[in-house]
């Protein structure tokens, strides 16, 4: 039985153990502590909501979304900024049914659009998001970014 649910705070240990593992699956170091994600998710201005799924009492993914907004057009978004199931679990419908509830999210926000981005090597990833109803956008062009 799968149960999708917001996260809680004894969720965090387990979330923080996935969120790791999706940074070394991308060969990149975490530096996201307990401490930053609970403030993260329950701190006076939460800035990420997460999903979380729960079969038997154990945590075998998550869903991580952001606020956006293109304000000229007053049009808010969500963005889906992780999608992770454990790796033995997947191909058994987890990662859709994460994804429906960010939708349900992001329709209760009154988002007007939800976006997701993946790695151009992961396939697999891009045909479940096309499959769901997904489509490709193409690149904004040029971003920059500065340390603050």
């Amino acid at each position: 039985m799968l149960n999708i649910r917001p996260i809680q705070k004894p969720d965090i240990a387990a979330v923080l153990k996935m969120i790791h593992a999706l940074a070394a699956h991308h060969g990149d170091q975490a530096t996201l502590t307990h401490a930053s994600l609970e403030r993260l998710t329950f701190g006076a201005q939460p800035w990420v909501w997460l999903q979380v799924a729960e079969q038997a009492a154990v945590l075998v993914g998550y869903a991580a979304l952001c606020p956006k907004i293109q304000l000229v057009y007053a049009r808010k978004g969500i963005d889906m900024q992780h999608l992770f199931v454990v790796p033995k679990l997947r191909g058994q419908g987890i990662g859709r049914a994460l994804i429906a509830a960010c939708e349900a999210y992001a329709r209760v926000q009154q988002a007007q659009v939800m976006t997701v981005g993946t790695h151009p090597d992961n396939t697999t990833a891009g045909d479940v998001y096309r499959a769901v109803g997904f489509e490709g956008i193409p690149s904004p062009g040029p971003r920059f970014a500065k340390g603050l």
